[in-house]
């Protein structure tokens, strides 16, 4: 034997190791591996001993997960679980669980990324962004509470972020979402803009912020969905695997 495999072998190996039936659960194992970033489970509508499952069964196989929103009330029972096999890292504004098997190492990312948001009440995404972001090797400045209701604190924001010379920002807004074009015009970086659900009235819970956004006339900007705090970070990461890449290829 030659260790050889035909074509139609060595597709149904591929075909058996992309995914892992728990169950109730159907679990995407090799989308780390094929993209660079994991399937996150989402801790909504889950109870806890179907999270439990679902992270003793994959950490130790995948090394990390990364589970988003999950419900208040199962937080600290979560987290305390897992704390007996894993180093567990928990944000509770967010509701985000980061969990790591024994002698994992995350990457280190040379990519700057700026997290920026217009309001306080929009620091649970926030957190959720920044969270991801530090998790996949990204340096990260944090700078909250910059709305456009108060123009000169944006632009003190702008200046901290030249500073920091960011690669990214990720910048987090709610009611008329006005923050991300703003800052776009005023930076030569990419953008991605998050709309978030704070704001009521007409176009509130987000929608307003959403279609603004959207609709910006400031060229270069990327949004995703309300309080999408995790396809924000994972799009940012995207970004940054490949400037890091280039910068460690050019050196």
């Amino acid at each position: 034997m030659k260790g050889e495999l035909s074509i139609d072998e060595a597709e149904n190996l591929i075909k058996l190791l992309a995914v892992e039936d728990l169950g109730n659960v159907v679990f995407d194992v090799s989308r780390e591996l094929r993209r660079g970033i994991p399937e996150v489970v989402l801790g909504e509508g889950k109870d806890l001993n179907t999270l439990l499952s679902i992270a003793r069964y994959l950490t130790p196989k995948l090394g990390r997960l990364i589970i988003s929103r999950v419900p208040k009330e199962l937080l600290t029972h979560l987290s305390e679980e897992l704390s007996k096999d894993f180093s567990v890292s928990t944000y509770s504004r967010c509701g985000l669980v980061v969990v790591r098997g024994k002698g994992f190492e995350s990457d280190v990312l040379r990519c700057r990324v700026a997290v920026v948001t217009a309001g306080t009440a929009d620091a649970p995404v926030a957190e959720e962004v920044e969270a991801i972001l530090k998790e996949f090797g990204c340096e990260v400045l944090s700078i909250y509470d910059v709305g456009v209701a108060g123009l000169q604190r944006v632009i003190n924001a702008v200046k901290k972020v030249k500073e920091f010379n960011a690669d990214v920002a990720v910048v987090i807004a709610g009611r008329e979402g006005a923050l991300p074009s703003v800052i776009s015009s005023l930076l030569d970086i990419p953008v991605v803009a998050v709309p978030t659900s704070h704001g009521y009235g007409f176009g509130g819970s987000g929608i307003s912020a959403l279609t603004s956004m959207l609709q910006s006339c400031s060229l270069g900007i990327a949004v995703v969905n309300i309080d999408n705090g995790v396809g924000a970070a994972l799009f940012t990461t995207l970004i940054c695997r490949r400037i890091s890449y280039v910068r460690e290829v050019c050196e």
